[in-house]
């Protein structure tokens, strides 16, 4: 059997982290996901889809992700039944998270100080030496290559 759920879309809100009794992190967050196709005359619909995402990974987006950006999401779909508040039996759908990608460029996201990437925040240092190994080269480092040979494909 398989269940597999991928998703792109930008956040409702600002994810908020929670924990359980039993200490465990979790949060819930909604993801607003343009449909890929429009009817003619109409204007293009969005799916507002409900992720759930624990420890670690409600940990990471609480942290690195605000309403408005882009996510991307990979998990699965899990169904719960719970009671209103009148005692009717409801059915909810919604996408458990197992990993999450960033979508967007520093340079696009709004909030540009907060954003890092899963391996940025791994290696904090390599992240800082990165940007001066291009700036201390010179044109001298790279030659020219001729293009009149033949490709070899």
């Amino acid at each position: 059997m398989l269940n597999t759920v991928a998703i792109m879309g930008r956040l409702v809100a600002d994810p908020e982290l929670r924990h359980t009794p039993s200490n465990f992190s979790v949060t819930s967050f909604t993801v607003a996901v343009s449909r890929s196709y429009v009817k003619q005359g109409t204007e293009r619909q969005t799916d507002f889809i409900d992720v759930v995402a624990w420890r670690n990974t409600a940990e990471f987006i609480c942290r690195y992700f605000k309403k408005g950006q882009m996510i991307a999401i990979e998990g699965s779909l899990q169904t719960r039944t719970y009671q209103d508040k009148e005692g009717h039996n409801r059915k909810a759908v919604e996408v458990l998270a197992n990993n999450v990608y960033f979508t967007e460029s520093r340079s696009n996201s709004q909030n540009s100080n907060s954003e890092r990437t899963y391996d940025e925040r791994s290696s904090a240092s390599s992240q800082e030496e990165s940007p001066l190994a291009f700036s201390q080269g010179s044109q001298d480092d790279f030659s020219v290559i001729s293009d009149d040979d033949d490709l070899p494909f």
